[in-house]
């Protein structure tokens, strides 16, 4: 059973929901990532997200396309990234999972990256702009590491498509919770429960809902019917606010605690 497979097991036995939280590796510096990481996994986040930076992040929002410039400002890249898997992966339980675009991963190798990924300790990862059918093999050697690689669906997805994602997926469905880019949002989405429920006619992997979620009554609503929540603009933005290193990760690691208790609740 994969980490990620047992984090969520153990969270369906405490009937708890999942945080899934996201930041960019890099911002605002290569060594705060790392006490970032940390940090949230201590305040209670159950899989940690790290963003690849790249230079057009096409699904994400103002706020990430901020953060992806400060960590190739910094000298991110996917590298120093699973460098820094290897320094965090002994000091934290919860699973990693690696959100970045093709070119990355792809400019590296298929087959290279996955070994150096699964030797580091990389639990999962999230390609948003390689639909399953065009990154088959890719996700063929993840797979064979023992990775899941985590697909998304959306509100557009039609039922068909919903078939073949759920049944594709690894880990957990990503299910996107509106059609546009990442960002903080006041309000939530319509109709995120129907989706919710369309997937889980077709899979027993959990399905975590992301894009838009910034507060804990975001992420108890939700909670009621998904498996767990994904949050990170909402990080993000607490980066992008602090003063220094040390704010940043005080900040986000009081944040994930107040979104923790509230799947808790």
């Amino acid at each position: 059973m994969s980490r990620i497979a047992e984090r969520f097991a153990s969270l369906r036995d405490q009937d708890e929901r999942a945080l899934v939280v996201f930041l960019s590796a890099g911002d605002p510096d290569l060594e705060t990532t790392d006490a970032l990481v940390v940090a949230m996994a201590e305040a209670g986040a159950d899989v940690i997200e790290i963003g690849i930076p790249f230079s057009d992040p096409t699904a994400d929002g103002p706020t990430i396309q901020r953060s992806s410039e400060r960590g190739l400002a910094s000298g991110a890249s996917l590298r120093r990234v699973l460098e820094g898997v290897r320094r965090v992966r002994d000091r934290i339980e919860a699973p990693i999972v690696l959100m970045g675009y093709a070119n990355p991963f792809y400019a590296m190798g298929g087959r290279r990256f996955a070994s150096s990924a699964a030797e580091v300790g990389v639990d999962g990862v999230i390609v948003p702009d390689l639909p399953p059918e065009e990154g088959a093999s890719f996700f063929e050697q993840l797979q064979h590491e023992g990775i899941d690689d985590i697909l998304l669906a959306a509100p557009t997805t039609t039922r068909e498509r919903m078939k073949s994602l759920a049944e594709a997926t690894r880990g957990f469905l990503y299910y996107v919770s509106l059609t546009g880019v990442t960002s903080a949002r006041s309000g939530l989405a319509e109709g995120i429960r129907e989706g919710v429920e369309l997937a889980r006619e077709f899979t027993e992997l959990p399905v975590c809902v992301g894009f838009g979620i910034s507060t804990p009554e975001h992420a108890r609503e939700v909670g009621a019917y998904a498996d767990g929540v994904v949050v990170g603009s909402a990080i993000v933005d607490r980066i992008e606010a602090a003063t220094t290193p040390d704010e940043a990760v005080d900040s986000v690691a009081l944040y994930v605690a107040e979104m923790k208790a509230a799947l808790r609740s």
